[in-house]
């Protein structure tokens, strides 16, 4: 009786999150999808690539895309800091690297408090929010890191990397 079921443990799940900033809003991404975080590095550009992609970088011998996330979310373009970080994540097995203003820390969120994502939020398109969620009196929004780019942009934006490589 004092046993749990599947279904009742789903409920209590916990969410880790790496949260990062763009602008005055904190975003997250699921941590199962984050390979690592590494400071900003000299980007390669790639010829006729979409505005949000930056360029390519090659890290430890692999080429990789670069997403700038201001461009893609049609927020403003702003100038690369000493807080400027990329996050190297794994979309359906292909890997991207999307620059953030700045890295904030990894959160555990349980999954009960994430809630359907409002559509006045942000200024961010819902179709690649995942949710909201709140802790300690805070908003964080959850991407949807499947989202962000569809199969004919990963696709093209992978393969336009490997050609400059």
């Amino acid at each position: 009786m004092g046993t749990m079921t599947e279904k009742e443990l789903d409920s209590n799940d916990i969410l880790q999150l790496v949260t990062f900033r763009l602008g005055n809003e904190e975003y997250s991404l699921d941590i199962l999808s984050v390979q690592e975080i590494i400071r900003h590095m000299e980007l390669t550009r790639v010829p006729k690539a979409p505005e949000f992609v930056d360029g390519v970088i090659n890290l430890r011998g692999r080429v990789i895309p670069v997403l700038d996330l201001r461009k893609r979310f049609g927020l403003s373009a702003d100038e690369n800091t000493d807080d400027t970080r990329i996050i190297v994540v794994d979309i359906s097995d292909k890997t991207v690297g999307f620059k953030v203003d700045a890295v904030s820390e990894v959160l555990r969120l349980p999954a009960d408090t994430v809630e359907p994502p409002p559509s006045i939020v942000t200024d961010v398109d819902s179709e690649y929010i995942k949710g909201v969620g709140k802790i300690d009196g805070r908003l964080i929004i959850l991407l949807d890191v499947t989202k962000i780019l569809n199969r004919t942009e990963l696709a093209d934006i992978t393969s336009e990397a490997t050609a400059v490589a």
